[in-house]
C-alpha cells in the first residue's frame, strides 16, 4: 500500500481506560443538543486594578440570582460579592457587567434584545459599589454604553444617534440629531461594518473625558434588502435593513470629534488618504490624537493616520500594503510614550512590531515561521510584552512573554494543546484557559514572570470522567501531502476499526480564508456528531485545505480572486487520496459543512461528481456575487473586475454535474447568508431537472436555531447521511425519530 500520511503530528485519545460496560453507551442527538456534555467556565472573567484580584460573573441556579465576585488570584478565595441580583429591584438575572475606570460603579446589562451577530439593545443599570445605590442609565433601550475615562458620564447610543448621560448631575445630553433608520447613524456601526470588521462600538472618549470620536454611517445610496418574518400572525411581516452586495455601493462615511466643552461636532478631513473604509478609531495616550485606520475598497492598502483634535490636523505615521489585502485588528496598543505595539504580516508570517509616535520602526519584536495569534499586552514595569502564537505547531496554541527589545523570550504555558493567557492588571499572574483534543478545558493560575503554575482553579474532570462513558474514538492528528502542500488531517475511526472492512468516508471542513478546523482543542457540538456517526460505522476526516490559515501569508492568501478553486481542488485531492485506502469505500464519500463551507461542500459534489457521492450544505454562500461587500471584495475584487473569478466558482455554474445525494438547508431570516443564495441553486437545480433534498427553516438565522429547531436539523442530516453513506456494518445504524 503506498503511504499518504507523514509521520503523525500528534494522536490524541478523547477516551482511555474506559470499562467494557461503559464503551457501549452511544452518543445520541439528545445527548449532544441537550446539554450532557456543557462545559464549564470563568464568565466574564476581569483582572482588578490592584493585580491581586479578579471578578467573575456567577449565577446561582438555585436561588435564580446572578452575582459578581471577587476572588483573590494568590488563595483563590472568594473575598467579597459586589452585588447579587436577588438584591436588585426589578433585575432577575445579570447578563454582563463593566466596571467604571476607577471600579467604584459597576454597568449591568439586562433584557437585551439580540439585533444581528454582535449587536444588541437593552436595558442598562449603573451600580455603585460603595453607596449600593442602583440608578438606570437611561429609559431608553440604549446601544453600547461606555464609561469616560473620568468615570462621570457613559456614552450611548439610541435610534441611530449619540447620548452622554451625566452620572453626577442626572442629566442626559444628545450629540447628534440627524439619525434616521435606513439612513444615517453615528457612532455605531451598519450591518457590514459589523459583520465584517467585527465591532459596533464607532465612538471613542478622550483619555480627558472632554472628546467623543465617532463614524458617522450615510447609508443613503446602499441598497436594500428586505426579509419576510413570518411570526404567528395572519399576514407576515418585513425586516429591511441596508445591505451593500459586492459590487454595490457602501455607506458613505465619515470621522467627526464632539467637544464636550464647545458642545459641538466638527467633521475631519480626511480625503487625502484611503478613506473608502474607517474600520478602527482609537485614542492614544495623548488626549488630544486621536488614531485612525482607512483602508481603500480593495483593501490591500491601509493607512494609520493620527488627528490632533486640536486644529483637526492630520498626519500618515504608517502605511501598510499587501497585493492581496491588509488584515485589520485590535493589537493597536499605544505605550505611554505614544509609541505603539503593532501587528504585521509583512514577514509572511503574523508578527509584533514596535514604532515610535512618528512611525518609525524600533524594532520588529517576534521573528519566524509561526504566526502570533493574539496579542496580550505590554508591561511598563518590565518592558515585556505578553502574547499567543502557533510557535508550538500550527494546530496548537502557547502564551509567551518576551522583552521590548525581542530578545529574552520565556515559554509560560507548559502542555502541548490550546493555551490563552489572561492577565492580570499589573502582569503578576495569569490565568490560562488550556484544552486538548482530550482534556475538556482547565483553568489555572500562573506566575507571569515564569509560568509557574500556582494552582488549578477550575476543571471539567466531571465532564472528562462523563465522555470517558460514551465509546468515543481517537481523534488522530497528521498532515496528508497534495497539490504541492502538507495540509493538516485529523481523521477518526470505529473504536473497534477493522482494517480489512470498508468503511464511508464522511468530511467535514469549513475552508474559508485565514480559518482552521484542524486544531488541537476541546471539540463543540460538531464533534460529537461526528462522533455519533463513526459510532455508526462510518469515518470522518478533516483537511484545512490552502487559503486556511496559520501557515503564513503566502499560504492564506494564495486562493486571492479565485476563492473556491484551490480549496475545492484540495478536498476532491483528499477525497481521491484517502479512497485509494484498503478500508475506504471509494464509492461512498460524503462531504458538508457550514456558510462558505456549505459553499464547499456544494462545490465539491457537483465538480467532482466522480469522487463524491453525496454532500449536505447548510446555509451556503452560492454565488459571491449575493454576498457582502466587505469580505467578498477582500479576497475577490469588484464583479466588475474579476466576474470569471465570481461566476466558474459558483455552484450554479456546475449543477449541471450533479449526480450523487444533495441536501440543501437555510434560515429563512439569515440575514448574513440571504436565504437568495439557496432559492436561485433550487431554481438552477430544478432547472437542470435534477433530483435533491432540501430544507427551509421559517425565521430562522444564519445559525439556525431555537426551540428544537437544531435537533430537528441534525436528525435530518443524521438520516441522510445514513441512507446515502451507509455503513461498514449496517446493523449499527441507529433509527432517528421523528
Amino acid at each position: 500500500m503506498k503511504r499518504i500520511f507523514s509521520v503523525p503530528l500528534l494522536t490524541l485519545f478523547l477516551a482511555v481506560g474506559v470499562s467494557t460496560q461503559a464503551q457501549q453507551k452511544q452518543i445520541t442527538l439528545e445527548d449532544i443538543w441537550g446539554g450532557t456534555f456543557r462545559t464549564e467556565r470563568l464568565d466574564a472573567l476581569h483582572s482588578l486594578a490592584n493585580g491581586k484580584e479578579y471578578s467573575v460573573l456567577n449565577y446561582n441556579r438555585a436561588e435564580s440570582a446572578s452575582t459578581v465576585d471577587v476572588y483573590e488570584y494568590a488563595s483563590g478565595k472568594k473575598v467579597r460579592t459586589l452585588v447579587n441580583s436577588k438584591d436588585l429591584k426589578g433585575i432577575n438575572y445579570i447578563i454582563s457587567y463593566e466596571f467604571s475606570p476607577d471600579e467604584s460603579k459597576l454597568l449591568l446589562a439586562t433584557q437585551l434584545k439580540q439585533i444581528y451577530r454582535r449587536s444588541s439593545v437593552g436595558t442598562y443599570y449603573v451600580y455603585d459599589i460603595v453607596t449600593k445605590e442602583l440608578s438606570l442609565v437611561s429609559e431608553k433601550q440604549i446601544q453600547e454604553p461606555t464609561f469616560s475615562p473620568d468615570g462621570n458620564k457613559i456614552a450611548f447610543g439610541n435610534n441611530n444617534n449619540i447620548y452622554i448621560a451625566d452620572l453626577v448631575n442626572n442629566v442626559e445630553t444628545q450629540i447628534t440629531f440627524d439619525g434616521k433608520q435606513n439612513s444615517i447613524i453615528n457612532g455605531i456601526t451598519d450591518w457590514v461594518y459589523e459583520e465584517e470588521f467585527a465591532f459596533v462600538r464607532a465612538f471613542d472618549w478622550s483619555k480627558d473625558s472632554q472628546r467623543i470620536a465617532y463614524i458617522r454611517f450615510d447609508e443613503t445610496d446602499v441598497p436594500r434588502f428586505s426579509m419576510d418574518v413570518y411570526g404567528t400572525e395572519l399576514y407576515p411581516s418585513q425586516q429591511v435593513f441596508k445591505y451593500p452586495k459586492a459590487g454595490d455601493p457602501n455607506a458613505d462615511v465619515s470621522l467627526h470629534i464632539y467637544d464636550l466643552r464647545t458642545t459641538s461636532s466638527t467633521e475631519v478631513d480626511l480625503s487625502k488618504y484611503n478613506c473608502y473604509y474607517i474600520p478602527r478609531i482609537l485614542w492614544t495616550s495623548d488626549p488630544n490624537i486621536l488614531s485612525v485606520r482607512v483602508t481603500n475598497r480593495h483593501q490591500n492598502e491601509l493607512d494609520l493616520v493620527f488627528v490632533d483634535a486640536r486644529d483637526l490636523s492630520t498626519a500618515l505615521i504608517l502605511k501598510e500594503t499587501d497585493p492581496a489585502y491588509v488584515d485589520v485588528t485590535d493589537d493597536l496598543t499605544f505605550l505611554n510614550d505614544n509609541s505603539f505595539i503593532w501587528t504585521s504580516e509583512k514577514s509572511g508570517w503574523n508578527h509584533i512590531y514596535h514604532y515610535d509616535r512618528k512611525g518609525k520602526l524600533i524594532n520588529q519584536v517576534t521573528d519566524g515561521d509561526w504566526e502570533v495569534t493574539r496579542f496580550y499586552g505590554f508591561d511598563p514595569n518590565t518592558g515585556r510584552i505578553y502574547y499567543q502564537s502557533s510557535e508550538d505547531g500550527s494546530i496548537n496554541r502557547g502564551v509567551y512573554s518576551v522583552s521590548q527589545s525581542g530578545k529574552n523570550k520565556v515559554k509560560l504555558s507548559s502542555k502541548t494543546g490550546t493555551n490563552s493567557g489572561s492577565f492580570s492588571a499589573d502582569y503578576s499572574y495569569f490565568i490560562n484557559t488550556y484544552s486538548n483534543a482530550e482534556t475538556p478545558y482547565v483553568f489555572s493560575l500562573h506566575q507571569a514572570k515564569d509560568g509557574k503554575e500556582l494552582r488549578e482553579i477550575k476543571n471539567n474532570n466531571d465532564l472528562k470522567q462523563k465522555v470517558a462513558g460514551y465509546a468515543t474514538s481517537p481523534k488522530e492528528f497528521s498532515t496528508i501531502s497534495v497539490n504541492g502542500e502538507e495540509l493538516n488531517m485529523y481523521m477518526i475511526k470505529p473504536r473497534d476499526f477493522d482494517p480489512n472492512k470498508k468503511y464511508p468516508l464522511f468530511m467535514y471542513q469549513y475552508s474559508g480564508p485565514g480559518s482552521q478546523n484542524v486544531a488541537n482543542r476541546w471539540g463543540g457540538a460538531n464533534d460529537y456528531w461526528h462522533q455519533m456517526l463513526v459510532q455508526q460505522g462510518m469515518i470522518v476526516a478533516c483537511v484545512d485545505g490552502r487559503g486556511t490559515g496559520l501557515k503564513g501569508r503566502d499560504f492564506k492568501k494564495m486562493t486571492q480572486k479565485e476563492l473556491g478553486k484551490y480549496e475545492v481542488e484540495d478536498q476532491v485531492a483528499v477525497a481521491e487520496k484517502l479512497g485509494e485506502l484498503p478500508y475506504i469505500d471509494e464509492d461512498r464519500i460524503g462531504i458538508w459543512g457550514w456558510s462558505y463551507g456549505g459553499f464547499m461542500s456544494s462545490n465539491c459534489l457537483f465538480q467532482a461528481p466522480e469522487t463524491f457521492s453525496m454532500a449536505i450544505a447548510v446555509a451556503p454562500v452560492t454565488s459571491w456575487r449575493f454576498y457582502d461587500t466587505i469580505y467578498t471584495e477582500r479576497y475577490m475584487e469588484t464583479p466588475q473586475e474579476n466576474p470569471d473569478g465570481y461566476d466558474n466558482n459558483s455552484p450554479i455554474t456546475h449543477v449541471d454535474n450533479l449526480k450523487g445525494d444533495f441536501l440543501l438547508v437555510h434560515g429563512s431570516a439569515d440575514d448574513n447568508v440571504h436565504v437568495q443564495n439557496t432559492m436561485r441553486l433550487v431554481e438552477a437545480l430544478v432547472q437542470a431537472d435534477k433530483d435533491f433534498e432540501w430544507m427551509i427553516y421559517p425565521d430562522k438565522n444564519h445559525g439556525i436555531y431555537g426551540g428544537n429547531t437544531r435537533i430537528h436539523l441534525y436528525k435530518k442530516m443524521t438520516r441522510f447521511v445514513q441512507e446515502s453513506l451507509g455503513s461498514a456494518e449496517p446493523e449499527k445504524l441507529i433509527q432517528i425519530k421523528n
